[in-house]
């Protein structure tokens, strides 16, 4: 599509992708808003229909979206939109794959004119099943419009009674909030979730979560979306922006990490003066990695308190100086280099599996500690080996080598 040769519109691939991503979101908002009122049913995108509703192992609505960039769209009766959602109806008639019981709905970002034959379909006091029939048949008898000219010609091979059946299962719902405008909408849903100034981190979290979920049930890798997992997320992320808690985000714990990128970090160093293994090296990159791309998070999303990752990091120096001095003191002014180093692994090893402080109660993941003090490490702020900072200093400050 283009406006003027070798200039392509700029609504040529946005709107595609926004209409994908509005079926996505879609299916999340009205997932929550049955949540209110029907805990029990499954969902499912991209399967029997842009987005399918179950209960009980039976389809119960099938929703075709159809998203708008242009927020004055008229779902008129020659509407291509209207027609390619029938078009999918009635070849689905047609095949006999029509499922009784279940509900179709056109859900669309466009209006729905007065007196148009998607007006006559909308629910409530208007809705007039045979006068939408009729001008359907009308436009389909007298369109010209060669887009629509396959839904109109499988429209017609429909019986009479095919099309009453079909159509009184069919329910239009026009002038949808835009992909934009479901986040008010979603946020109304989750309203008494969290605190208001959490509102945009918990539903980003939410989401997030809801795409990963789409995305496995789209490759097969899970299968349908049950409520009950939507509602157990839900309260899940709830119980982590409590006061005694912080949520802990998914996409960071399953990141790769590259650890290419960390070889000639400070916390790195400290590692091998200590001679400790390459693969436990690697843990601990991950751990700084995780650590910091987490504690980020939680700072711009201002979900810790002024000042509370600083305090967090004095408790864990405070502790690391206890078991230094220790170690020092055991080892005594003549130890060797060798054990030095054996030492220092002891230290280290208490890192990884000793009680380390929680930068709040319910934060019960180890690698936030363990990868705070390679944080604290690659600040020289604590080490592993008894003598680190004149060793650090002479390998990095003085061009030393190791």
């Amino acid at each position: 599509m283009s406006n003027n040769e070798g200039t392509e519109s700029p609504f040529a691939a946005r709107a595609p992708a926004a209409g994908y991503l509005y079926q996505c979101r879609y299916a999340l908002y009205e997932s929550l808003r049955r949540l209110r009122n029907n805990p029990e049913f499954a969902v499912s995108v991209e399967a029997l229909d842009d987005v399918t509703f179950e209960k009980d192992g039976q389809p119960i609505d099938l929703l075709q979206t159809k998203h708008h960039l242009n927020r004055t769209a008229s779902l008129t009766d020659a509407s291509p939109d209207l027609w390619k959602t029938i078009r999918v109806w009635t070849e689905t008639a047609l095949a006999g794959n029509l499922l009784t019981g279940a509900g179709l709905m056109l859900v669309t970002t466009a209006i729905a004119p007065e007196g148009s034959a998607a007006s006559y379909l909308k629910p409530g006091l208007t809705r007039d099943v045979a006068k939408a029939i009729q001008r359907l048949q009308s436009t389909a008898e007298t369109s010209t419009s060669k887009d629509n000219m396959p839904a109109y010609m499988a429209f017609r091979k429909l019986s009479s009674e095919a099309k009453k059946n079909l159509f009184e299962a069919s329910v239009v719902i026009d002038a949808q909030p835009s992909i934009v405008d479901l986040d008010k909408e979603l946020k109304s849903l989750v309203f008494y979730a969290v605190e208001r100034r959490f509102l945009d981190s918990f539903l980003n979290r939410l989401e997030g979560w809801w795409l990963r979920r789409v995305i496995k049930q789209l490759v097969g890798d899970a299968g349908i979306i049950l409520s009950e997992e939507i509602d157990a997320e839900r309260n899940l992320l709830r119980e982590q922006f409590k006061q005694d808690n912080l949520p802990v985000d998914d996409d960071i714990m399953q990141a790769t990490v590259d650890a290419s990128g960390y070889q000639d970090r400070v916390f790195v160093h400290q590692l091998r003066l200590i001679e400790i293994g390459n693969k436990r090296i690697y843990f601990a990159i991950r751990d700084y990695f995780r650590a910091f791309e987490q504690r980020s998070r939680w700072v711009r999303d201002d979900l810790v308190h002024v000042g509370e990752l600083g305090r967090y990091e004095d408790r864990l120096v405070e502790e690391w100086e206890r078991h230094f001095e220790r170690m020092r003191e055991e080892l005594g002014a003549e130890a060797v280099e060798a054990a030095k180093k054996e030492a220092g692994r002891a230290l280290f090893a208490w890192i990884e599996s000793g009680d380390l402080h929680t930068i709040r109660e319910r934060v019960r993941e180890r690698w936030v500690a363990q990868g705070s003090y390679q944080v604290l490490s690659d600040k020289r702020r604590v080490g592993w080996h008894p003598e680190f900072d004149a060793r650090l200093h002479e390998l990095l400050d003085s061009g030393g080598e190791s």
